[in-house]
């Protein structure tokens, strides 16, 4: 289980390569914010409220995908623009949050931080989820690093996520905080 020692020294880990990082990444964020802004024909960088660390709700930041003002939620983008797509197929739509990283409310690391009605409802041991900060790369974000194709193949695709894969992520996830270690870290980034 993750200890207050272990959750400090991810802290300053995910700080130190994000200040290392971002004068390199601040470039592209800027280019890519201005193409998005381009693309959308509306601000490029929107927030949303998402369920963080102890169920605390906090603003996320990414790259805007969608050109009808829509929030990306993560589901059945079919209104995301040729260049809103690779964004998301790439990831790179999700730059922003090294500045949730840095402000500390994310980690490098951990659960992807959830809409209201899936974490922030999680009851008993499932709760463990919620001791670490929500992450940009996690194992269950690996795992499912093309759930918005697999939900397009489903007859009910809402149902379907709540039920088989949100099922699947809690368990991922808690065997995660189970189970951390700073070598786990370590490879999930590198795997991502």
């Amino acid at each position: 289980m993750i200890t207050q020692t272990q959750l400090k020294i991810k802290r300053i880990f995910d700080v130190s390569v994000v200040v290392l990082c971002l004068p390199l990444l601040i470039g592209p964020i800027v280019l890519l914010v201005l193409i998005a802004t381009i693309d959308a024909k509306q601000w490029g960088v929107y927030s949303q409220h998402r369920v963080g660390q102890y169920g605390k709700l906090f603003k996320i930041y990414k790259i805007r995908t969608l050109a009808d003002g829509s929030h990306n939620l993560g589901h059945l983008d079919d209104s995301a623009s040729l260049v809103g797509r690779f964004l998301r197929q790439t990831k790179l739509n999700e730059l922003p949050q090294l500045y949730n990283v840095l402000i500390g409310d994310m980690s490098l690391v951990g659960p992807r931080p959830d809409l209201q009605g899936f974490a922030d409802e999680l009851t008993g041991d499932d709760r463990i989820v919620l001791k670490v900060k929500p992450g940009i790369t996690g194992p269950a974000t690996l795992k499912y690093r093309d759930e918005e194709q697999l939900l397009k193949l489903q007859k009910d695709p809402e149902h379907y996520n709540r039920t088989i894969i949100w099922v699947d992520k809690v368990k991922i996830n808690k065997k995660y905080v189970q189970n951390y270690s700073f070598y786990l870290d370590l490879r999930l980034i590198l795997n991502k």
